[in-house]
């Protein structure tokens, strides 16, 4: 493919940085288009799997990362009434030697950090909210910025999150579903925790159905544990996805936990409450000069801990299906033969949720190399 081949990418979310430094990696230039102004120090925390991890270390963001972030040493999960181990996964020493990589659970900005600062110069534009796309004759792709500018580009790919405006381009208009569940999220000083057991874990505290959980794990080297809280609501009437929770709504809502993990729920003072919403698995997520990537195309529900992660591998294998084909719609199409059904497969296995429960074979998820997967190129 020629080098002077235009690639523009919406959204610098951690798809949309991934995939610019992977094409990158190939030898292909690419801009990318940001809505917002300006990088904010915003969500909390990111839990990022072993396939996740090392995609990034492909990257070169890998070193980095293990700087600031925790090494759960176990995914444990356990019975929300009376905390029944079911299962108990190694993680870091035992996970490197047989992934290549460990877990590493870190602030989600500490991720962007990292990846942003893998961006060349010049090849990220802020400030660029899309008005309007259009496509000419499947050879280019026009965009109309809210500022009054525009451009053209052989490639568009929309990383622009589940609001994807090249998506509603690409195949029309439509609107996520909320699920009827809501999460809580809140940070706490593990100082505040002694006497807290498997503080160095990842622990899942399975509820009485599948809407209701807590999840547990640390952050910053220890230093922080994240909770992570879901359970059933019949509606969302607030504007925002995300908006300041009650502390008090969340220990209410699950006092017929454990003790250790109600323990763990008092020490919250600052909760934000947020409603999770979906698609169902898309058909296709290309039109021969345009593809999607991330949760533009696969929003999945957080049970698996596999939404950034999936995005990262998206962003890899599509670079590599874009290295040296002789024209764009033949590494789309690889592209999308490689990665639709391992999505699909997740998507509707976050929706389930029922992974790790009792045990099982995380090979499959965990074991996933984005850097050598094949994929089916005809050059």
């Amino acid at each position: 493919m020629s080098a002077h081949l235009t690639i523009g990418i919406c959204g610098a979310g951690i798809g949309g940085l991934s995939a610019l430094i992977a094409l990158n990696r190939v030898g292909l230039d690419a801009e990318i288009f940001e809505q917002t102004s300006a990088f904010a120090r915003v969500g909390a925390d990111i839990n990022l799997t072993p396939n996740a991890v090392r995609a990034l270390d492909g990257l070169g963001v890998g070193d980095e990362l293990r700087k600031t972030a925790a090494r759960p040493q176990f995914r444990i999960s356990r019975m929300w009434n009376t905390g029944e181990e079911t299962s108990r996964l190694a993680m870091s020493e035992a996970a490197e030697e047989k992934f290549g990589a460990p877990q590493l659970t870190m602030h989600r900005a500490d991720l962007m950090s990292a990846l942003v600062s893998r961006v060349p110069e010049g090849s990220l534009q802020m400030g660029k909210r899309v008005e309007n796309i259009e496509f000419s004759a499947g050879a280019k792709s026009s965009l109309a910025f809210t500022d009054g500018t525009s451009t053209s580009v052989d490639l568009l790919i929309g990383a622009d999150g589940i609001h994807s405006a090249v998506r509603k381009a690409m195949f029309g208009a439509d609107h996520p579903t909320f699920t009827g569940v809501v999460a809580f999220r809140a940070v706490i000083p593990t100082e505040k925790l002694a006497g807290s057991a498997d503080l160095d874990c990842f622990t899942k505290w399975w509820g009485p159905d599948p809407e209701t959980q807590i999840v547990m794990f640390p952050l910053n080297k220890g230093r922080d544990m994240f909770v992570f809280a879901t359970c059933p609501q019949d509606e969302w009437l607030e504007e925002s996805w995300t908006t300041p929770g009650s502390s008090a709504e969340l220990r209410d809502l699950y006092r017929d936990f454990h003790p250790e993990a109600q323990a763990i729920l008092a020490a919250c003072d600052e909760v934000l409450k947020s409603a999770l919403y979906v698609r169902d698995p898309l058909e296709s997520w290309i039109n021969g000069v345009a593809a999607l990537l991330g949760d533009a195309c696969h929003p999945m529900m957080p049970f698996m801990a596999q939404g950034a992660g999936q995005a990262i591998e998206d962003a890899v294998v599509l670079a590599r299906c874009l290295d040296g084909v002789s024209d764009i719609p033949s590494g789309l199409r690889a592209y999308q033969e490689a990665r639709l059904e391992r999505t699909a497969q997740i998507q509707r296995g976050s929706r389930s949720n029922q992974w790790l429960k009792a045990g099982g074979n995380a090979d499959w998820v965990y074991g996933y190399d984005a850097w050598d997967v094949p994929i089916g190129l005809s050059v």
